[in-house]
């Protein structure tokens, strides 16, 4: 069996090439150059062996996709997930690939997961587990190598656990080994929200190309964990109306507004957002419901495959702007596209965790340490600089496509242009 039969067939890597290949076709690349762009530079799987509680034995499989270098270090985040493949942690460290690229940032992209449900193990079993991983990929991963960050069921203190035990194994503090680490041990605070505040930005722009602005326009959010949570806060902060959150409790949705920062602190108390019940709510038992609502924006901002060819007809919003990673379909992208609704894809949308995690590694590089605000800020500057960089393109070059193509083109054509340049094909 070769090392590609262990994710080729997985549904949500097809969806990363099948991308891949619609990119590659606007750019006239030859099929031995795909062939080059679909497979990782190295996959990396690892078993954990875990002592629990109770004195039993348990045992993890986890991976590390270093999917292409030509522009840098690889990086990408690590999820916890009991669904986690091999097939999607390399499709995940392709759009990190793409992603890394589109932003500007002299990063190749890079994913890591465990098989396992976090909330099965205790916090001792969690430790042993993280840092179980990381000495088990540290041969790989280092500051100039491939630079790992909290993805799903991760957090500033599974970065923590990363870079302690790597600074043992390596003898000294690799402060820029792992980003979006806690402030004390050299990260940014603003690295939390920088995701969520991104995918605000990409709505706020977006708007302003294709609403009229941003004041006043409702918006639906599928997801209110992190990103959702912190992009419903700053669009309503800008003057945007929040209509509809879900998680996987349901709905809630009040048409006059939701009081987003009363939401975020039920969702923190209880762990539902169906348990919010200011003003005349109304709440859907199913999370998919806040597709159908009528809105002008939907930010899907949970995970991969949720508007499909099933729901896509439900929708009603003039625009979309993607905070999760893979949320639409081909097919579903496909049809909005010839129904005239915009669709911000997911590596110009959601770059502002990578590209905080770049600020933060370039600061432990350097030595150097800046405020929160002047992080924030520098964020504001590359994300809307950025996405009206794709936008003049698209409307340059590939207006009939939507903006999804466009993107990818953009960001395969630069892999492509380094990798020639270096000699590698």
């Amino acid at each position: 069996m070769s090392l590609a039969s262990l994710y080729e067939n997985d549904p949500v890597y097809q969806q990363a090439v099948q991308q891949l290949k619609q990119a590659a076709a606007i750019l006239g690349l030859p099929d031995e150059v795909v062939e080059v762009l679909r497979h990782p530079e190295r996959l990396i799987q690892v078993k954990i062996v875990v002592k629990k509680d109770d004195g039993k034995i348990a045992t993890f499989i986890g991976w590390r996709s270093q999917h292409n270098s030509a522009l840098g270090p690889y990086k990408g985040g690590v999820r916890y997930s009991e669904n986690a493949t091999a097939g999607e942690t390399v499709a995940l460290s392709m759009w990190m690939t793409w992603k890394n690229s589109l932003a500007g940032i002299p990063y190749g992209g890079g994913k890591g997961s465990v098989r396992v449900n976090p909330k099965t193990l205790s916090p001792r079993e969690l430790e042993e587990l993280s840092r179980k991983y990381f000495a088990a990929i540290s041969r790989m991963v280092g500051p100039d190598v491939d630079i790992p960050a909290p993805d799903v069921y991760t957090n500033p203190q599974t970065m923590a656990w990363y870079f302690d035990e790597y600074s043992k194994i390596v003898g000294y503090n690799a402060w820029g080994v792992v980003t979006a680490k806690p402030p004390e041990l050299g990260g940014l605070t603003a690295r939390v929200v920088s995701t969520g505040y991104g995918v605000a930005l990409g709505v706020r722009e977006a708007a302003k190309k294709w609403l009229g602005g941003l004041e006043g326009k409702t918006v639906a959010i599928h997801g209110f964990g992190n990103v959702g949570s912190y992009a419903a806060k700053y669009l309503a902060e800008w003057g945007a109306k929040v209509v509809a959150v879900s998680d996987t409790s349901g709905v809630v949705y009040d048409p006059k507004g939701l009081k987003v920062e009363e939401v975020m602190e039920v969702k923190e108390k209880t762990g539902k957002v169906t348990n919010y019940r200011s003003g005349d709510v109304k709440v859907y038992s199913s999370d998919k419901a806040v597709f159908g609502l009528p809105v002008d924006v939907i930010v899907p901002a949970a995970t991969e495959n949720v508007i499909t060819k099933a729901n896509v007809n439900e929708i009603k919003a003039k625009l979309i702007v993607e905070g999760a990673n893979g949320p639409t379909t081909p097919e579903a992208d496909e049809i909005l596209h010839k129904k005239g609704v915009i669709v911000v894809p997911d590596i110009l949308a959601n770059a502002g965790g990578v590209v905080m995690s770049w600020i933060e590694w370039s600061n432990n590089r350097m030595g150097c340490w800046l405020t929160d605000e002047e992080a924030l800020a520098r964020l504001d500057k590359m994300m809307t600089s950025n996405f009206n960089k794709v936008f003049d393109e698209w409307e340059k070059k590939y207006k009939e496509y939507p903006m999804r193509i466009a993107a990818y083109a953009i960001a395969v054509d630069r892999v492509v242009k380094a990798m020639k340049l270096r000699g590698w094909i």
